[in-house]
């Protein structure tokens, strides 16, 4: 296996200030403080992928453009085009790696991860600019964030890896009857581009804390963040325990999916690429979990409007990360009598957003990944505009001139007066659109909350717990909110219903169920009056 050796090659905290450097001649010459840097061909670095605990190039030779979502067509980064052959190595280096690690006592597997969390949090911002740079979130509202949580997730699963046990069942005096917890071998963790540090400490420690060896597939528009993530944990972890692939999820996503060698597959993305790969997976009844979309109701009641719904609305909106976001609660649900009252506050709030650079601290909304992102999210606002009875409160169209469209910029929306049959309440549009529905029943809210096909997250608004938590009991979704509108909390249970998924993470029972096995192991004993 041949390290790489380019020169041009990260190494650290400077390389990332190598990366930006160029913003504010970029940004001079282009007349605008708005979009964020881009790189001329002298600062572009190759990004080498990890196998084995070493930088490696893909076996091709062949490299891929990483670009910056806040200025169209800026390449910042080149990673390597990995093909099935890089596959192949990387599985057998995880499998040779496997035996030694699940023979740890658990108190040596928890150890690095308690160092990692340390070096994350020593290079935390390094890690937030990185993030900016990298998926077009505002690094104030969402990539300190997330790079906290990542911070929190290692730090959990670190303290709960003796967790990872069986139990004995009383069988009387001539038998011994106990099962073991068992990692499952070599996991697959198939990552999105949305939230990639944060998703990659979903199951990262998790998998690791439980005794498996890990191949990450990073996300093909946000890769850098994943790559300098195993860096860090390859500074603790022995070799090939982690790993890390770039490449097409088409070619090398789909080869780890049907790999004889990958025990498990973990994937987090839309529903529609996760059917793909569970078909895969499930040719080989490979164990796998799905993390996938989202159309997640958010249902005030009357009694619920006081001073903090609208911000828990806000939250709940995922706005701040553009929309980007399988937990959105993109389908407000309003009671009828305070309707107008709750969208009167809400859309001046959304519209005082400030949509910019992700690099400036003054941002509360970033860009969105791509040029196919933007214009599929302008495709459904072209619709939401012409369709009759639906009224535009705010937003419904790109930005047309100013600095914004330098990059991929979608600014809030909010449509009004919709109905839970229109295409923008049945799709997940994954960006910064809200349909606002009126209601007038329990019964018929949660009915109409309930008619999709996903079933991930939800929002229930309400100072009357009876009714808060009769209706959070009914509603399809695996992960509810009453009164609240944030994020994941690291140790609680996350997953969905229906075609949002299958499997938990976040948790301990995530991390028993989902990497690892049970083995039930009986014993025959002496008869007691025999033993001396």
């Amino acid at each position: 296996m041949s390290q790489n050796t380019n020169t041009n090659t990260p190494t650290g905290s400077a390389d990332v200030d190598r990366q930006l450097a160029a913003r504010a001649a970029t940004n001079e010459a282009a007349g605008t403080s708005v979009a964020t840097s881009g790189s001329s061909g002298a600062d572009i670095l190759d990004w080498p992928q990890w196998i084995g605990g070493e930088r490696v190039d893909s076996l091709s030779g062949e490299w891929r453009d990483v670009t910056n979502p806040a200025l169209r067509d800026s390449v910042i980064a080149r990673v390597p085009a990995s093909t099935v052959e890089d596959v192949e190595r990387v599985v057998g280096v995880a499998r040779q790696a496997f035996g030694g690690w699940a023979a740890q006592h658990f108190t040596r597997r928890a150890r690095p991860l308690a160092l990692i969390a340390d070096d994350i949090e020593a290079e935390a911002e390094e890690f937030a600019r990185l993030t900016a740079l990298d998926t077009g979130n505002a690094i104030r509202t969402q990539a300190r964030p997330e790079v906290a949580t990542l911070v929190a997730l290692f730090r959990y699963f670190s303290g709960v890896a003796g967790e990872s046990k069986g139990t004995t069942l009383p069988a009387g005096d001539d038998q011994l009857q106990y099962t073991r917890r068992e990692p499952l071998g070599v996991v697959a963790a198939i990552l999105p581009w949305n939230s990639p540090l944060m998703i990659a400490g979903f199951k990262i420690p998790a998998a690791l804390a439980a005794g498996n060896t890990v191949i990450l597939k990073a996300a093909d528009d946000a890769p850098l963040t994943i790559l300098k993530l195993a860096e860090v944990c390859n500074r603790h972890l022995p070799a090939g325990v982690l790993n890390a692939l770039t490449g097409r999820g088409s070619v090398i996503g789909d080869a780890l999916a049907k790999h004889p060698g990958v025990d498990k597959v973990s994937f987090t993305g839309s529903t529609e690429v996760g059917r793909g790969v569970a078909a895969q997976a499930g040719e080989r009844l490979a164990h796998m979990s799905m993390e996938l979309g989202g159309k997640n109701p958010s249902i005030v009641f009357p009694d619920a409007v006081d001073d903090q719904l609208i911000d828990q609305l806000l939250l709940a909106s995922r706005f701040a990360r553009q929309g980007q976001s399988c937990t959105a609660g993109s389908r407000l649900f309003i009671h009828r009598d305070v309707y107008d009252d709750v969208l009167s506050q809400l859309v001046p709030r959304l519209g005082a957003m400030q949509v910019g650079d992700p690099l400036d601290e003054a941002s509360d909304m970033g860009a969105v990944i791509n040029a196919k992102q933007h214009a599929g999210i302008t495709e459904y606002l072209d619709e939401g505009r012409s369709l009759n009875g639906l009224q535009t409160l705010l937003g419904g169209s790109a930005p047309s001139e100013g600095g914004l469209t330098r990059g991929f910029y979608h600014v809030p929306t909010v449509f009004g007066g919709g109905r839970n049959d229109f295409r923008l309440a049945r799709e997940e549009i994954f960006g910064p659109v809200l349909m606002a529905i009126p209601f007038d029943t329990r019964e018929e809210v949660i009915e109409m909350a309930n008619d999709t096909h996903f079933g991930l997250a939800a929002y229930v608004f309400s100072h009357d717990l009876d009714r808060a938590l009769d209706t959070a009991h009914s509603l399809q979704a695996g992960w509810v909110q009453v009164n609240q509108g944030g994020g994941q909390v690291v140790g609680q249970t996350y997953g969905g219903y229906k075609q949002s998924g299958m499997g938990r993470e976040v948790s301990l029972e995530g991390m028993l169920e989902g990497f690892t096995q049970t083995k039930q192991i009986n014993v025959k004993l002496r008869p007691a009056s025999t033993r001396s």
